[in-house]
């Protein structure tokens, strides 16, 4: 059984169908636990499954490496099998990424490489194109620049908003998360480090 410590920042709702997935008595892996860099909401979901959380506030450490460490102390009581950042809104620093390569994915709002960054829908947006994406990937020392496990296109529709687009990206991205997520579990999917 694959263990799984997701990362979030926010409402969770990645957070929610992987839990809802790993439920399921078939689905070949379990939430151990829920992390979050602020009180974000999304930690009620973990709350709701029983799952045990831990939050390491950005702003109470000194510099993003110092923060990174105490993300991996409370990682390591739990030593997860793989780590999912969903929704986290903050770069792990390298050292961490490095601790746990090639363990570590991310979901993003986009058909990767295209639209890196903290704004990948609105980006998309602004640059007119007609169709953009979700992709999941594992994380590198760089901007969503990791390998790519999954990613499927998504029109843009005329009169589309940041917030109508991003709302049909998410249950894309979920998708794409659950699937990669069993098939790392079942082996049919590879971390190469």
């Amino acid at each position: 059984m694959l263990t799984l410590a997701v990362l979030i920042s926010g409402t969770g709702s990645n957070l929610r169908a992987l839990l809802e997935a790993a439920s399921h008595s078939d689905f070949p892996a379990r939430v151990v636990v829920v992390g979050a860099d602020r009180d974000a909401p999304g930690l009620a979901h973990a709350e709701e499954f029983g799952i045990p959380t831990f939050t390491v506030p950005f702003h109470m450490h000194e510099s993003r490496e110092h923060w990174g460490e105490e993300v991996a102390r409370q990682l390591d009581v739990w030593s997860p099998d793989l780590i999912v950042l969903s929704g986290l809104m903050r770069l792990l620093p390298a050292s961490v990424v490095t601790r746990y390569s090639p363990r570590i994915v991310n979901t993003h709002p986009a058909y990767l490489p295209e639209f890196p960054g903290a704004h990948g829908v609105r980006d998309a947006l602004a640059a007119g194109v007609t169709e953009t994406g979700a992709s999941v990937i594992v994380v590198d020392d760089g901007v969503d620049s990791g390998p790519i496990l999954a990613q499927e296109r998504i029109p843009v529709l005329p009169g589309d908003t940041e917030h109508s687009l991003h709302e049909r990206i998410k249950p894309v991205e979920r998708r794409l998360l659950i699937d990669v997520v069993r098939r790392i579990a079942t082996g049919d999917l590879v971390l190469a480090p």
